[in-house]
């Protein structure tokens, strides 16, 4: 993997996170500073500013983007919840880090989507980038908008991003339905530094995953970004494949967003 110190400083958001603690280091290569963000404190190293900040602020926001040369975000809520949760993290989250990125003149954006947004596609389909989402939940529907607000800080703004709808990714693989989905660290990182470094992006949406055997998805839009993933959940199958074999009307084996699809609904909370 080259390495390259193109940007003065860089903004990691949800840093506190699992992502964002397995990119933080690997992601300190690209730029003289790592500027680290979340909603609980997150402690800065070398070469690193930690700055506490709520994602539903909009002027903590445009404060923690000052002084940004690009963002990678991968703050918010990361799984399924009430709308309300959903809201506040997800959705204005998202619009006040490309407002902020306006004002401040942020022009490179990482936009850390799901393959919840294409969640309610069928197991036996395989499909690109580029089809209509189908999203799987209030989770899904703030990545789709995430997705849509690329789109549009682009075409009005300039603002360049690479939304990467990213499957699973862990260490090892979990499940039959992750030998689908699964993305190496190495290869989330590899596909995030060609989204930083390649020129001329505008809004391409990308899967994050790495060259399984078995895929839903074709990764063709990738190809603009110079990304070849090096790993395969391949490595795992005699584990995954010693697992009970759930029901074939269970979501998680009918829907390529899995357990999501039967999520909620969360009346009461």
């Amino acid at each position: 993997m080259e390495t390259q110190n193109t940007f003065e400083r860089l903004l990691i958001t949800g840093a506190a996170g699992g992502l964002g603690r397995v990119l933080r280091s690997r992601l300190k290569p690209f730029s003289r500073t790592l500027r680290l963000s979340d909603i609980t404190p997150v402690d800065a190293g070398t070469n690193e500013e930690a700055i506490v900040c709520d994602l539903a602020d909009k002027n903590a926001v445009d404060a923690l983007v000052q002084g940004c040369d690009a963002i990678v975000h991968l703050g918010g809520v990361s799984v399924e919840r009430p709308f309300e949760e959903i809201l506040e993290a997800n959705i204005k989250g998202v619009f006040h880090i490309y407002e902020a990125a306006r004002r401040n003149n942020v022009k490179r954006i990482i936009f850390a989507s799901s393959n919840h947004a294409i969640g309610f596609y069928k197991q036996s389909e395989h499909i690109d980038a580029l089809v209509p989402r189908r999203p799987d939940g209030y989770y899904g529907l703030s990545k789709a908008y995430g997705e849509e607000m690329a789109s549009f800080y682009f075409d009005r703004y300039g603002i360049e991003t690479v939304s990467i709808r990213i499957g699973s990714c862990f260490p090892t693989v979990k499940d039959r339905r992750m030998m689908h989905t699964w993305i190496s660290e190495r290869d989330l990182t590899e596909l995030i530094r060609c989204g930083l470094f390649t020129p001329e992006v505008g809004h391409t949406i990308v899967y994050g995953v790495s060259n399984n055997k078995d895929t839903w998805w074709d990764n063709h839009c990738a190809a603009k970004l110079g990304f070849v993933a090096q790993d395969s959940s391949e490595i795992f199958r005699d584990d995954v494949e010693r697992q009970p074999m759930p029901a074939a009307s269970d979501p998680v084996s009918v829907y390529q967003g899995g357990v999501f699809t039967a999520a909620g609904p969360f009346e009461g909370e």
